[in-house]
This record gives structure tokens, sequence and C-alpha cells, in this order.
């Protein structure tokens, strides 16, 4: 009974050290992360071999494990950049990005943990500059915003062409100008509106005097094909089938003869 505890105190040492180090190379990873492993004594960072998936892992004790986010996440930055001739422009934008996972590595390696600050940022800010200063004001506030999204995507994704990270989707949530500035667009743009339903009405009055002369024309020129071919013969022979017609009716009339060759008879109807 006395050797027990001489015996047992070993033991519970061993067992001690062994959930230390146990507790020191168990790494739990949870969904949407990925573990970058740093091997103290076998190179440093590794590179060259797939990052630490979700789940449990065991490391060895003098190693470490970074732990990244995976999952798209989300910037949201707000920014004052100058148009083409100088003025100020606030632009609100959000990001949509990941870290890109086969080099997650070398992302760790180059840029560290803090890589939203040292690239992210610096390069929505660089683009946003780059797309604005393209622009007039005039420019920015008709344009629609799907087209600056579009620049301002290309030209981040050739800045960010080699430093690991995948950016999805810019959305540029609002533009806004110097309020004065605005105003005087409004202004510009309520007056060209009234230039263009002027000019509108202008173009409709022009249509219309041209169809009523066109009508007046034809009508014109109706009446002068009808008098040249109303010869004084046909009249006659027209004035003579009315007479003969007014002859037929049963009501008591008076004729009465004009003068001349060319006379014609009239009826006076008496009812």
């Amino acid at each position: 009974m006395d050797k027990l505890p001489k015996i047992a105190l070993p033991v519970v040492i061993i067992a001690i050290v062994v959930i230390i180090i146990i507790s020191k190379s168990a790494v739990n990873i949870s969904s949407g992360q990925n573990g970058v492993l740093f091997e103290r004594f076998g190179g440093g960072v590794v590179t060259d071999e797939p990052a630490l998936g979700e789940g449990f892992h065991i490391v060895a004790p003098w190693n470490d494990v970074f732990i990244y986010e995976v999952r798209q996440q989300t910037l949201d930055e707000s920014m004052k950049v100058l148009s083409s001739n100088g003025l100020d422009i606030r632009l609100d934008a959000s990001v949509w990005f990941e870290p890109q996972r086969e080099k997650l590595g070398l992302l760790h390696q180059e840029k560290g943990e803090n890589y939203v600050q040292r690239v992210l940022m610096p390069a929505i800010r660089s683009a946003t500059r780059t797309v604005v200063g393209r622009y007039t004001p005039e420019q920015l506030y008709a344009s629609k915003r799907e087209i600056i999204q579009s620049e301002i995507d290309d030209e981040m994704q050739q800045q960010l062409k080699d430093q690991y990270i995948q950016v999805n989707r810019i959305l540029v949530r609002d533009v806004s100008l110097p309020e004065n500035i605005k105003d005087a667009i409004e202004r510009k743009l309520r007056q060209e509106q009234e230039a263009l339903e002027y000019e509108f009405r202008l173009t409709k009055a022009v249509q219309e005097a041209e169809r009523q002369r066109i009508d007046a024309e034809g009508k014109a020129r109706a009446n002068e094909i009808l008098n040249a071919s109303l010869t004084s013969n046909i009249l006659k022979e027209k004035g003579i089938q009315a007479t003969i017609e007014l002859s037929k009716s049963n009501n008591s009339k008076v004729i009465v003869i004009g003068s001349g060759q060319e006379g014609m008879p009239i009826i006076l109807g008496n009812n």
C-alpha cells in the first residue's frame, strides 16, 4: 500500500503532460473556416499543401495554426473622391469578397491576417478614384449606377490579380454630389426637357401646317379637274334631267323658261 502513491504520482504527471500536449496539439476549425499551418521547425508557413479544412486536427504542439474566414464576406466603404473637374464626390460601396482557398498559405505569408486593411481597402479606394476621375459630375448624375459598378469591378480585378483575394461583386449604394452642383444639374436638365418639349410642339405645328397645305392643294386640284370636265353641254344635259325629274312630281308647280339659247327652265314648287 505504501508503494501505490509512489507509482501513482508518475502516472498522474504523465497524464497531465499528455493532456497538455493534446490540448496544445488539438485544433478545431469551425464551418466556413480554413487553417494555415505554421511549422516552427519545418520551414515556416506551409504553402505547397492545401489549408486545413473544417473539423478536428492534431498538429505538433510547437506548430501554430492561423484560422481564416473563407466564406463570402462584405466590406462597406464610404469614400470622398474627385471628379474629372476636381469636385468632391461622395460614393458608398460594398464589396463581396473571399480569400482564395487554394492560396490561403501564400495570402498569410505575404499579406497577413489583416489583409483586408492592407490590400482590399486600398484597392477599392484606388479603383473608385480611378473610375470616378473619368467623369464630370453631370455625367455621374446621369450615368447608370450599373456602369460605374462594372468599371470599378474591372479596375479592382486588375489591382487584385495576384493578391490571392477573390472579388465576387461590387455594389455602389449611393453617389452623392455637392448640393449646389446637384441643384444646378437638375435645373439644366429641366431646361433641356422644356426645350425638347418646345421643339416637339413646334415640329407638330409645322407638320400640321404642312398637312393643311397639302389638303388645300388637293382640294384645289380636284376643283380644277372638276371645272375642266364640266362643259356647257354637260351642264345643259344635267339641267334637262333635273327638270324632267321635277316635272314628274304630283305637286303643282310653276315653270319659268330662261332667256336665250342657254336658258334653262326653272320649276317652282307649290305645295
